[in-house]
């Protein structure tokens, strides 16, 4: 019952801060949209009616042979004879169309025609995935945003608002992940130097000074001279030089309440050690170590965003707010990118902190609503 007023309290105290709480509220609907961007940006159709069967190829492989084609390669839905083949039920009719026919087949606006109406494609609002590459009628990569691309192309025409989708989910999902383990292993070894103290302590610290000093940047970039960087190895890498930042402040809040009376009744009346850190201690850290996590997940947003922009994070077949970047410093004249890169890189890394501040004035217990 104490617990659950606890949360109650600071579940107000969270509403209270108004700027955190509708932070979270459009934080949520953003990061909600890209986890779920296959269905928002695809170049496969989110479903597709063909012979009143009901397939969906942005779950599943289908050849062009399965919608009545020649070949056994994945059906390329963008062309307007496969897009003709499923609305039309039939081969020779795609082929004895016109191009008009063929054109209209693509929009599945077929009228008065035998054998025509037989299916139908429902595509995303974005039809272009984050690697699709576009055919912009002649017009030069990157190009400016227009009815189809509405943030427009980067230099290799790829569609920019797609990419920017993918890139706010893998950058997010990325730093709250990297944040959690860094943080788990961080507050661990503080807590066990706080507590302990002694000889405990003072090798905690010399392995921490060394691990500190070792130059994090060379050694991923030796690493991915050697094995192909991947999502996993980079967060890897992260964590094995990251997790020190927030060792030193709890290390400092168990050392400053482990001689607390409270405390050192706990250990007279024989509760363990793991007991007395998980229940009496660690709550009392919580604070001071919530007020450093915002700085620990925007700075792990940022060290993702800026390994990619030198080239050295995912490799160039994720979509990255990096390279995103990149590109704008390398087409000064395409301002669409620059515009992309640096509003959707704000809007995450503001959102982020505004949420923390909330947080930490939730678990503050000086801070009561009103």
């Amino acid at each position: 019952m104490a617990a659950r007023t606890l949360n109650e309290r600071r579940w107000r105290n969270f509403k209270a801060n108004r700027r955190a709480y509708w932070s979270l509220i459009l934080f949520a609907i953003l990061y909600g949209l890209s986890l779920g961007a296959e269905l928002l940006a695809n170049d496969h159709p989110l479903l597709v009616s063909y012979q009143g069967q009901w397939r969906a190829p942005f779950l599943r492989f289908y050849s062009e042979k399965d919608f009545g084609g020649d070949f056994r390669t994945e059906a390329n839905y963008r062309d307007p004879i496969v897009q003709c083949l499923i609305v039309t039920g039939g081969l020779q009719e795609c082929l004895d169309a016109p191009d008009a026919t063929v054109q209209a087949a693509e929009l599945g606006r077929l009228e008065g025609a035998e054998g025509f109406h037989k299916g139908w494609i429902l595509w995303p609002p974005i039809p272009y995935k984050f690697n699709t590459i576009n055919d912009l009628g002649g017009a030069a990569a990157p190009s400016a945003p227009d009815s189809r691309h509405w943030l427009g192309t980067d230099d290799t025409a790829r569609d920019v608002l797609a990419r920017v989708i993918y890139g706010f989910r893998i950058s997010v999902s990325f730093g709250l992940i990297v944040s959690l383990l860094t943080s788990v292993i961080g507050i661990a070894a503080g807590a066990i130097q706080g507590y302990f103290g002694g000889l405990t302590d003072l090798i905690f610290q010399r392995v921490i000074e060394i691990w500190g000093s070792t130059p994090s940047l060379y050694v991923i970039i030796i690493v991915g001279a050697i094995w192909t960087m991947s999502f996993g190895l980079l967060m890897a890498l992260i964590v094995f030089f990251g997790w020190m930042g927030l060792t030193g402040l709890v290390r400092a809040e168990f050392l400053r309440a482990r001689n607390f009376e409270y405390v050192r009744a706990a250990r007279a009346l024989g509760v363990p050690d793991r007991v007395i850190m998980w229940r009496h201690l660690l709550p009392n850290a919580m604070v001071s170590t919530l007020t450093m996590m915002p700085f620990v997940v925007v700075g792990t947003i940022g060290t993702l965003t800026g390994l990619d922009y030198l080239g050295y994070g995912l490799p160039p077949s994720y979509p990255s707010l990096g390279e995103l970047a990149s590109q704008a410093q390398s087409n000064l004249q395409a301002r669409h990118l620059t515009f992309a890169a640096f509003t959707s890189s704000a809007l995450m890394l503001c959102l982020l902190i505004f949420i923390f501040e909330g947080v930490r004035d939730a678990f503050d217990p000086r801070k009561t609503f009103q």
